[in-house]
């Protein structure tokens, strides 16, 4: 329903608006003549005398007027009520006021939602949301256009909690904050953990319990942080700065027992998910029961279904720890002392097979005598070819000397220029007699060559060329190209071609 239905529908007159004197008199019965009456008497069922009414002039409104009297109407008959309806033409201004349209199948109403009330939502208003508005109705008096000024919002279907859970996932999760890729793995014996928790809570109790039942005296760090109600979101933002940036500790667990989707929300907060994605050591949530998720599951490295899981992830049994120690211990050392008994066995091959080492330096200085024998044959030999290469080189030193070079180059080039002469003169001439014939028959295929003979080229009025006597008709001008001049002619008659030319 529009703006002016509203106001048509509900707008109620002050007062009736008085009759015309003429309509007065027509409905008007006749009055009876009364009959006289003596002093003293009076007729009980006579009709009683009115005074003269007044005659009431109509209320002229000005628009501002009437705008604050509809105004009055609709806020009075409308103080609370809830819409249901579909969002659509969702703007956000800078404001924080939402201004949106509520429609269903058959109408639509704008609506406004201020930045007050806008900053409590705890999911983000988009369009085709279906919600539930609760509100009352008013008059922007300037437009005079009637909205409906909304308290709060709350999504049919999923609850608020559970919308503003799966739209923040999906941004996070577009951002790369739930990529694989960044996940961390755990440190195989952690030297230190931080727990930002609740001190007062039976998660950090049953965490400490299991975690030193596994490994007696593994330090550990508890980080005091609210973990439900306002405000505790930063205070576990907080805590995982503070944890992480603790001396030795190499993993950091956000921790929480069981609740509903309200008491664990804290662990759903943007600003919490941003912290563990920064957190420079790897982390661990252990948030509510199995069946529980949060923000911070996907945030973190590791997600634990119970803090009692997360003690059991990070901190292994120390008694088994110790015997594996002592077998791996124990492998080793036999590792070791067959390897010694193996090289304690090659060094005494080894050492069987070495002779004397006398005979051994009589061998070397014969193949020493040998080889110094080969060297010095070798030498003479290179010297000879050196001799050798030495003797060509200085012929071919006096044969490139320059004045016999240059008396050479010369005659070289007294040679070339005769030839090149010869070979300018011939090129010439032949270039002379191609250039003649071409000359010759471009001149015989000359248009003017044919004009000279007598004979002469028709142009129609565009200045085409005809060819065909079809291309004019009688009365069209022509222009006539002859060897020397042109002549302007007009067609009075055109004869067919003989059929042989067609």
């Amino acid at each position: 329903m529009s703006a002016p239905d509203v106001m048509s529908c509900s707008l109620v007159p002050e007062r009736l608006p008085p009759r015309g004197p003429q309509a007065a008199q027509q409905e008007a019965p006749p009055t009876p003549v009364a009959p006289e009456r003596g002093p003293g008497q009076f007729d009980l069922f006579a009709p009683r005398a009115r005074p003269p009414v007044a005659m009431a002039q109509p209320r002229i409104y000005t628009v501002a007027e009437l705008t604050r009297e509809v105004k009055g109407v609709l806020e009075g008959r409308f103080p609370a009520l809830h819409v249901r309806g579909e969002v659509s033409n969702l703007r956000r201004p800078s404001s924080g006021h939402l201004y949106f349209t509520l429609k269903d199948a058959e109408a639509c109403i704008g609506a406004v939602l201020f930045a007050r009330e806008a900053r409590r939502l705890r999911f983000a208003v988009q369009n085709g949301l279906s919600v539930l508005v609760r509100g009352r109705m008013s008059l922007y008096e300037p437009q005079g256009q009637y909205q409906l000024i909304c308290d709060s919002i709350e999504p049919l279907g999923a609850g608020a909690l559970q919308v503003a859970f799966e739209q923040l996932k999906a941004r996070l999760e577009a951002e790369g904050l739930f990529d694989p890729a960044r996940k961390r793995r755990l440190p195989f014996l952690a030297r230190r953990i931080a727990v930002v928790t609740s001190p007062a809570g039976a998660a950090v109790h049953d965490f400490l319990r299991v975690l030193h039942r596994r490994f007696p005296n593994l330090p550990v760090l508890i980080v005091p942080a609210r973990v439900q109600g306002d405000g505790a979101a930063q205070e576990i933002a907080r805590g995982i700065g503070r944890g992480a940036a603790a001396p030795d500790v190499d993993v950091l667990v956000v921790a929480r027992g069981g609740g509903s989707l309200e008491d664990l929300w804290p662990f759903n907060e943007e600003v919490v998910a941003r912290a563990l994605s920064a957190c420079p050591v790897p982390t661990v949530s252990a948030v509510g029961h199995e069946v529980d998720f949060t923000i911070a599951d996907f945030a973190a490295d590791v997600r634990a279904p119970t803090p009692t899981a997360a003690a059991e992830l990070l901190a292994r049994v120390k008694e088994e720890l110790v015997a594996d120690l002592a077998t791996r211990r124990a492998r080793l050392l036999r590792a070791w002392r067959a390897q010694a008994e193996k090289r304690q066995a090659q060094l005494d091959s080894r050492r069987a097979r070495i002779a004397d080492p006398r005979r051994l330096i009589g061998e070397r200085r014969l193949r020493l005598d040998k080889l110094q024998q080969r060297l010095e044959a070798k030498l003479r030999e290179e010297s000879g070819e050196r001799g050798q290469r030495m003797q060509a080189l200085r012929d071919r030193l006096q044969a490139a000397h320059p004045a016999a070079v240059l008396h050479r180059l010369h005659k070289d080039v007294s040679r070339l220029e005769e030839r090149l002469k010869y070979l300018a003169r011939r090129a010439l001439a032949a270039r002379r007699h191609r250039f003649e014939g071409l000359a010759g028959r471009l001149d015989a295929l000359s248009p003017l060559r044919v004009l000279a003979r007598g004979y002469a080229v028709a142009f129609d009025e565009r200045g085409h060329a005809l060819l065909r006597s079809e291309a004019v008709g009688p009365g069209d001008r022509v222009r006539v190209r002859l060897h020397r001049g042109e002549l302007e002619a007009e067609v009075t008659k055109i004869a067919a071609p003989p059929p042989d030319e067609e």
